[in-house]
């Protein structure tokens, strides 16, 4: 081989002895290259199952969760309508006693009155007789008149 003429020359030589180290640890580098490429993918589809499990895992805690509040709201639900319905019970009682207490009292109130008069007692009885027997009389009167004919 002849000697460089010029820099130039040099320097075009060295750059290509450069290049050709260059292209020869790209060479080298490619097996690596390609290794890491399928850890990569493999890396990828295990990161795909594990998302795939993650997501079963977080729809079947959503869905507990959701039977767990029904369950909560129902259990919150039934138990206010059966104090509400105990505490209706308990105003209708209260009210139904008032009402009749007041019937009762009030009834008592004429009894206790008709019983403090002791001398007026017998009027209720003569009115009673008296039109048992005007019935009676008007009932003998109707008999006889029908019996006559």
């Amino acid at each position: 081989m002849s000697d460089p003429v010029t820099a130039r020359e040099a320097l075009l030589i060295e750059a290509i002895g450069e290049v050709s180290n260059l292209i020869d640890s790209v060479d080298r580098l490619t097996p690596e290259l390609q290794e890491m490429r399928c850890e990569i993918d493999r890396a990828s589809t295990g990161l795909r199952e594990s998302l795939a499990a993650f997501e079963g895992q977080v729809l079947a805690l959503t869905e507990k969760s959701k039977v767990v509040a029904v369950k909560h709201i129902l259990a919150h639900t039934q138990e206010a309508a059966r104090q509400a319905t105990a505490l209706h019970s308990r105003a209708m009682a209260d009210a139904a006693r008032v009402a009749f207490g007041a019937e009762v009292g009030a009834a008592l109130q004429r009894l206790k009155a008709l019983h403090e008069r002791p001398e007026r007692r017998w009027e209720l009885w003569l009115t009673h007789a008296a039109a048992a027997a005007t019935a009676s009389a008007g009932t003998l009167l109707l008999t006889l008149t029908l019996w006559a004919r």
